[in-house]
């Protein structure tokens, strides 16, 4: 095809790709720029690999509980290679598929780093810089960015050690680290802490202040005596002093905690402290692109300070989920093929794939006492779901807040199993304005795992059917 393109994208992501496909679908001629393989962080180095671990642990521990199920077995042995190689084989069969789609749907997959070197008569040029360090012009009416975002570098003396590493890192190992230290209380940092622990490695999670602090904070209560049952131990409420390594090659996070002095030893220690926007190299300095710190500012169309420079995901900062960031990339798309539509963050369901999970949608219990809603909350435990029971997985419940009066659902929140798949409940109800009302008197199949969420939509009204609890 002949350039101009109708949108020069910018990172290939869940953000990046999905615009990509998006905006074939209406008709545009797109080029997608990318540094390493599509999929960004999400596909490669974060939620699909990790998910593959997190499942491969499940049934790891599974198997050594298969007497509790009248299943004998032998001696159950790790493969940690093994383990490894399956996670790769996870992602590389979702990444080709993504490059087929694109390919089949005509987007033009540039190699290389994008720099929007200025504007020209038919719209913007974006340089891409080959591996190779070879150069290449194109040019696009629209360009948007989706660059995504890189590990927080804490300003902690020995991070540069050898077994200091970022989650990155943390997927290539090849042998299972006998001890590991998380440092940071995360949803990343937690998930990998749950995996090994489950595996049988030593976990220790350090961190300064917070844990799971965009939870609802009941839930992320409970789920920390979970952890210590699993083996891992936690520390919150350090000023870290350094890491260093000792004469047999153990790593040490040294610390002080009111006042006294303190260490953690690992083979590997995680840095786990959260994510920047990555906007470096992409020109936006130059071009003169409001920022705020770190992150790219945008309007309510996800169009940046210039006309004509769209950004979405990590970039801006926000919500740092993939599924976000795909949502932007359809929003900004559509915006620019003409379809006005503005971005709404009402309803944006979070998932932490520990074990057990945990879900979150909409205002918890804290937030609706801050903005001062006048609210009730209800909840149903597990250990109450027959489905769950049957499974063995009783540990966690659900939690409804809802508006009190009209009974309208402003969060769920659920940890338990498969709270990441149950949360979508809870996602509809708030985009279509339910009330626990509706939610409760929706035949829900039986026995299912969603029945715990009616319940918990009955107790807001005359009390759960299968769990006798005072309501608030």
């Amino acid at each position: 095809m002949t350039e101009p393109y109708d949108i020069v994208i910018i990172g290939g992501g869940p953000g990046g790709y999905v615009a990509a496909l998006r905006a074939v679908q209406l008709g545009a001629t797109v080029a997608l720029v990318e540094m390493e393989r599509v999929g960004g962080t999400c596909l490669n180095r974060g939620c699909i690999p990790t998910k593959a671990m997190v499942r491969g642990a499940e049934v790891f521990k599974l198997v050594q509980e298969a007497a509790t199920f009248g299943v004998e077995t032998g001696e159950v042995r790790l493969d940690f290679c093994r383990f490894m190689a399956r996670k790769d084989e996870v992602v590389e069969t979702l990444v080709s598929g993504v490059e087929r789609l694109l390919e089949s749907g005509g987007v033009a997959l540039y190699p290389g780093r994008g720099r929007i070197a200025g504007g020209t008569a038919d719209g913007w040029r974006v340089t891409v810089r080959g591996l190779d360090g070879s150069e290449q012009d194109v040019t696009g009416r629209k360009v948007i960015i989706a660059t995504g975002s890189v590990p927080a570098r804490v300003p902690i003396p020995g991070t540069d050690l050898l077994g200091v590493v970022t989650s990155r890192e943390l997927l290539r190992l090849q042998k299972q680290p006998r001890r590991l230290v998380v440092i940071g209380g995360s949803v990343v940092g937690l998930e990998f802490a749950s995996i090994f622990a489950t595996l049988g490695t030593q976990v220790s999670v350090v961190g300064r202040k917070t844990f799971l602090k965009d939870t609802d904070p009941q839930l992320a209560k409970r789920f920390r005596p979970l952890l210590a049952r699993q083996g891992v131990s936690v520390n919150i409420g350090l000023e870290f002093r350094d890491i260093v390594q000792t004469d047999d090659g153990t790593l040490q996070v040294r610390y002080e905690q009111r006042g006294k002095e303190g260490h953690v030893e690992g083979d590997v220690v995680l840095l786990s402290t959260g994510r920047w926007p990555y906007t470096e190299g992409v020109g936006v300095e130059e071009l003169g692109i409001a920022m705020s710190k770190r992150d790219i500012l945008v309007n309510e169309t996800l169009e940046t300070s210039v006309p004509g420079i769209y950004a979405i995901g990590d970039c801006i900062g926000g919500a740092m989920l993939a599924h976000v960031a795909s949502y932007e990339g359809e929003v900004a798309v559509e915006n620019i093929m003409g379809h006005r539509r503005k971005v709404d963050y009402t309803v944006v369901p979070a998932c932490i794939f520990t074990m057990p999970e945990i879900a979150d949608v909409g205002l918890t219990e804290e937030q609706a006492k801050e903005q001062s809603i006048a609210h009730t909350v209800s909840m149903f435990p597990f250990t109450a779901s027959g489905k769950a029971l049957a499974q063995g997985e009783t540990e966690g419940q659900v939690r409804l807040v809802c508006e009190e009066g009209t009974g309208k659902v402003l969060g769920m929140h659920i940890m338990g199993p498969h709270a990441s798949d149950l949360i979508a409940e809870g996602a509809m109800a708030m985009r279509l304005g339910a009330t626990a009302r509706d939610i409760a008197e929706l035949i829900h199949a039986h026995p299912t795992l969603p029945e715990a969420v009616m319940e918990a939509g009955k107790e807001q009204l005359d009390g759960a059917i299968h769990y006798q609890r005072r309501r608030r």
